[in-house]
C-alpha cells in the first residue's frame, strides 16, 4: 500500500505543482482573476490525474495480481478453484483499495500546491506571495515524503528526504525556467 501512497502523493503534487507554475504566467499580466485561475487549473489537473491514477492502479493492481491468481490455480489443477475463497476476497479487496489510495493521495498531493491561492483569494493576498509559498510549501513536503521513504524502506532517512526535497526542487526550477520563456 505504501507504494501507491507514495507514487500518487508524488504524482498529485508534482503534477499540481507544474499547472500552478504555469498557469501563474498571468501575474502580473493586469488580471485580478489570477490567483482563480490558479486554483481552477491546480484543482482540474489533481483531480484529472488522480482520477487516471485510481484507474490505472486498479487496472495495474489488477493485472499484477491475475497472474499470481492463474498461478495459483494452477498449482491447484483446477479452474475456478479459488473463486469464493478467501484469496479471491482478499484479491478483490487489494484491488479496489490500491485503486482508492492511489487516487486519494494523488488528490490530497495535488490540492497542496492550491491551499497558498485559496487563501490569497480570501484573505486578498498578493498572487507571487501565494506563488511562492506554494513552491515552499511542495519542496518542503517532497522532503518530509523523502524522509518516509527513507523510514519504511530501512534505508538512509536524510539523504532519502534530501534525495526527494532536490527532485522536487528541481522540476519546481525546470518548470519555472519554462515560465519564463513563455
Amino acid at each position: 500500500m505504501d507504494r501507491y501512497l507514495i507514487r500518487g502523493f508524488i504524482d498529485g503534487l508534482l503534477s499540481t505543482l507544474g499547472i500552478v507554475i504555469g498557469a501563474s504566467t498571468v501575474i502580473g499580466s493586469g488580471q485580478a482573476s489570477a490567483s482563480q485561475i490558479i486554483i481552477s487549473a491546480g484543482l482540474g489537473g489533481g483531480v484529472a490525474n488522480g482520477l487516471s491514477n485510481l484507474l490505472g492502479a486498479f487496472m495495474g493492481e489488477k493485472a499484477a495480481l491475475s497472474k499470481r491468481y492463474e498461478r495459483l490455480e494452477t498449482a491447484m489443477l483446477k479452474d475456478g478453484a479459488i473463486k469464493e475463497s478467501k484469496v479471491d476476497e482478499e484479491f478483490r479487496d487489494k484491488v479496489l483499495t490500491s485503486g482508492i489510495i492511489d487516487g486519494v493521495s494523488t488528490m490530497i498531493g495535488a490540492v497542496i500546491p492550491v491551499i497558498p491561492f485559496i487563501f490569497a483569494v480570501i484573505f486578498g493576498f498578493n498572487p507571487l506571495s501565494a506563488l511562492y509559498s506554494s513552491l515552499g510549501l511542495s519542496v518542503s513536503l517532497f522532503f518530509v515524503l523523502g524522509a518516509y521513504i527513507g523510514k519504511i524502506s530501512r534505508g538512509n532517512i536524510f539523504y532519502s528526504a534530501l534525495k526527494m526535497g532536490a527532485f522536487g526542487g528541481v522540476t519546481a526550477l525546470i518548470v519555472a525556467l519554462l515560465r519564463m520563456v513563455i
